[in-house]
């Protein structure tokens, strides 16, 4: 796609942005001037700025909720907060109920630590976040909304790194919390629910990630990676 064919489809995206409706994205080519934006580096500063407010727009209308990245970021950490201390409730009480109390707060962990993963590292490499969000009805986890001006200025290398840092977060923690079963010397099944709980995800990672969610993500900016790396 050429720069001028770019800046048509960025114009074509705006004008109907303007008109208030329902605005589909993709059958417009904004996604594939995006890719061939990724393509070529040097794209980069002529759009990045263009494609960013137009995919903020089309977020904005599509989020089911939205709340500022600030609001959303104390959210998470109380979320997390909430989970290490039902976690730590379980040494000071006797079984069952210490290895309920520690599958229920590795769950509230896990749950919560994969939307700060992706913007803690995404921060690191200069990226912006702009709002905490639900998707849609049909998919209602939360997540983290990206400046994508800022992923754009970003080497695909590290947009990728980002988009990972949540799915390892999030299967790192039943293994982690392995250490709290020793320290509070939980009972057995709460070992082998920890162990079969981090086995379930990472082998719905393989499944199901790869073809539509982190590691998707992950495959696609790695590619982009690859071409960045080749001689123009």
């Amino acid at each position: 796609m050429t720069r001028d064919e770019i800046a048509s489809v960025l114009d074509a995206a705006e004008a109907a942005l303007r008109t208030g409706e329902e605005v589909d994205l993709t059958a417009l080519g904004f996604w594939k001037a995006v890719a061939a934006v990724k393509r070529d580096p040097a794209l980069v500063e002529p759009f990045a700025d263009r494609i960013g407010e137009i995919d903020r727009q089309a977020f904005l209308r599509w989020a089911l909720v939205t709340v500022r990245f600030p609001i959303g970021a104390v959210i998470a950490a109380l979320g997390l907060i909430g989970g290490l201390v039902v976690i730590a409730a379980g040494y000071y009480i006797d079984d069952p109920a210490k290895g309920l109390l520690l599958l229920a707060g590795t769950v509230v962990v896990f749950t919560a630590i994969h939307s700060p993963a992706h913007a803690v590292v995404g921060m690191r490499y200069g990226m912006r976040f702009t709002h905490w969000f639900i998707g849609s009805i049909r998919r209602p986890q939360p997540g983290v909304k990206v400046d994508y001006a800022t992923y754009l200025r970003t080497p695909a290398r590290e947009r990728a790194v980002m988009h990972a840092a949540g799915a390892v977060a999030t299967k790192a923690v039943p293994f982690l919390m392995l250490g709290a079963a020793w320290g509070m010397a939980a009972p057995w099944w709460a070992w082998v629910a920890l162990v079969g709980m981090g086995t379930v995800m990472i082998a719905t990672d393989v499944a199901w990630s790869t073809r539509s969610s982190d590691w998707k993500k992950y495959r696609r900016e790695m590619r982009y990676a690859g071409s960045e790396s080749r001689p123009s």
